[in-house]
């Protein structure tokens, strides 16, 4: 397949996956909060998954619909990807997060008064910038942990045996189980390049914060790939090699 289509597959899938999440979470989670209109946190929880659900049905076939370093680096861990599709795949991906939070912030400054220091741009933080005021142990913990799940479930669902017509639906709603369970703690990272979207703009706290959102999700993500080659996944007899024919794409956020 040609690497361009790929490349450009997971830019347009990352920037989707930012626009519909952090858009959400900046124009619509506190919409008239004199009113029952906003979203909400259920509301960006499901958001975030419904970009990775029809994102990756539509894009999935192309690249594999990773949309998220983590996920990649869980794939060549798993031995899915070869390394260097993996480091262009990870470029694409921050890419389309940074556009997508630009694309966010030109909308958002459509209304008088809105402010990127103040809206905070839905970036992830810990300690003072957590939404709860979780420390930071507890914050890389929670952004470790979620990552290796949701990870998991990805390899999970697109491995050699599964039913991967459905693997977009899986895990689009892990994803969406992720945020209902992290929002409060850091906003919910999982994906070092939703954090660098919305950072980049922020800058300040954010870019000083971002190591771990970088740190913690592919820590998070190695280790499902780990666990998911030598403990969960069934392998035939002949190894397939790093690059070679592997049993499909691994779509993902």
């Amino acid at each position: 397949m040609d690497l361009s289509r790929e490349v450009i597959a997971e830019f347009l899938g990352t920037l989707w996956l930012v626009l519909g999440g952090v858009g959400s979470a900046v124009l619509a989670a506190n919409f008239m909060p004199d009113t029952n209109l906003g979203i909400g946190l259920v509301g960006v929880s499901l958001a975030f998954g419904l970009t990775v659900v029809t994102g990756a049905y539509a894009l999935g076939h192309i690249s594999g619909g990773h949309f998220n370093p983590a996920i990649t680096l869980g794939v060549l861990t798993a031995r899915r990807i070869d390394g260097r599709l993996a480091v262009i795949y990870i470029v694409a991906q921050v890419i389309g997060a940074i556009v997508a939070a630009a694309i966010v912030v030109v909308i958002a400054n459509g209304v008088d008064g809105f402010s990127v220091d103040e809206s905070g741009l839905a970036a992830n933080g810990f300690a003072d910038h957590s939404p709860g005021l979780y420390n930071w142990g507890a914050c890389f913990l929670t952004e470790v942990v979620m990552t290796f799940f949701f990870v998991l479930v990805v390899l999970g669902v697109t491995g050699r045996d599964a039913l991967r017509s459905f693997a977009p639906l899986a895990i689009g709603l892990a994803l969406t189980l992720v945020h209902l369970i992290s929002i409060p703690v850091t906003n919910t990272s999982v994906n070092p390049a939703r954090s660098t979207g919305p950072a980049v703009f922020v800058g300040d706290w954010a870019l000083t914060q971002l190591w771990m959102f970088w740190v913690a999700p592919i820590l998070g993500g190695v280790i499902a790939g780990l666990v998911h080659y030598y403990v969960i996944e069934e392998r035939a007899e002949t190894e397939v090699g790093y690059g070679e024919a592997v049993p499909g794409p691994a779509p993902g956020a």
